[in-house]
């Protein structure tokens, strides 16, 4: 179990991606933040749809 470095709740990083913003928060992490295995399944979710809602320089 590893611990989420933004919400602290505790998460298998072994899950594969579940949902297309659970895909898309996996390659912010890896691409743009460099935070990759650190962030949970909800808060990669969460990332994905606000950078798609606010972070127009991700966006292409």
């Amino acid at each position: 179990m590893t611990q989420c470095s933004i919400c602290h709740q505790l998460y298998d990083a072994t899950t594969p991606p579940e949902s297309v913003f659970h895909e898309a928060g996996a390659w912010l992490a890896e691409e743009i933040w460099q935070d990759a295995g650190a962030i949970c399944p909800q808060c990669l979710e969460n990332r994905a749809m606000l950078a798609m809602m606010y972070a127009h320089d991700c966006n292409g």
